[in-house]
């Protein structure tokens, strides 16, 4: 017999692209599909990084938008950034909703004959922040009324010089009460999304922080989901509250 006669047929499938149930999968992951968009896409990244690494601060996205083309897909822009930098030394994270370079979890030990080293804070203090993080926001008043004992103005203070606690407003009863928040850098030390990523009961009593017996009508509440939005018994300060509070230089006026 011939060599064409033994010769076997191999099957082979034309490839004409992805079928109907495969279109919306592959759209999530690559949703830009136009060569030209692709590619001013990746420019608009390429800005993005850019400025979130020349930046001290992390970088909101609403400033990114500021400053990005016109049209670009703020968060879709972002994530692809963060996809790049997943494996490497230093990380793109969020930070509420700005975001930041940091260095790898991982490689944090290396940074470490480079860091400041910081006063603890008081167990006073840690119980004071505790309080602001979970109930936020809450007075003065209100922080003593939990804790069962005297809160002093100097354990406030410490936490408003670590900048992981802001004066937010004022309560809408007699006295006007401060109230108390926590920050975006609180956020970022404690590497936080967002505020409502701070960890429950459960997983506070298997860290050992929380005793199991705890009485039946123990309960951690949940944070807000925007801290920065005053609450219906809460008034935002204003510039005169500012001024009493020590917090902006008054204005001088003319005679």
């Amino acid at each position: 017999m011939s060599e064409r006669a033994n010769a076997s047929v191999i099957p082979f499938k034309v490839d004409n692209g992805p079928e109907a149930g495969d279109l919306d999968e592959a759209s999530v992951q690559n949703p830009v599909q136009n060569p030209a968009e692709r590619l001013h896409m990746a420019e608009a990244v390429r800005m993005a990084e850019a400025i979130v690494f020349a930046s001290a601060e992390p970088v909101s996205e609403k400033q990114l938008a500021a400053r990005l083309p016109d049209g670009i897909n703020i968060a879709l822009a972002m994530a692809e950034l963060q996809q790049v930098y997943a494996r490497r030394g230093v990380n793109l994270v969020r930070v509420g909703d700005a975001w930041a370079f940091r260095t790898a979890g991982d490689l944090a030990f290396l940074m470490s004959r480079d860091t400041v080293q910081q006063r603890k804070l008081s167990r006073a203090a840690l119980e004071v922040l505790a309080i602001i993080a979970y109930h936020q926001p809450v007075t003065r008043a209100e922080i003593e009324d939990i804790r069962g004992v005297e809160t002093s103005k100097g354990t406030l203070d410490t936490l408003l010089e670590t900048e992981w606690v802001r004066m937010r407003g004022r309560r809408k009863t007699p006295g006007r009460p401060v109230t108390y928040g926590t920050t975006e850098t609180f956020l970022d030390h404690f590497a936080l999304e967002e505020i409502r990523d701070l960890p429950g009961m459960e997983e506070l009593k298997g860290a050992g922080l929380l005793s199991g017996r705890m009485p039946s009508n123990f309960s951690i509440p949940q944070p807000p989901a925007d801290p920065d939005a005053p609450t219906e018994d809460e008034d935002p300060l204003t510039d005169i509250d500012l001024e009493e509070l020590g917090l902006l230089t008054p204005r001088v006026t003319e005679d």
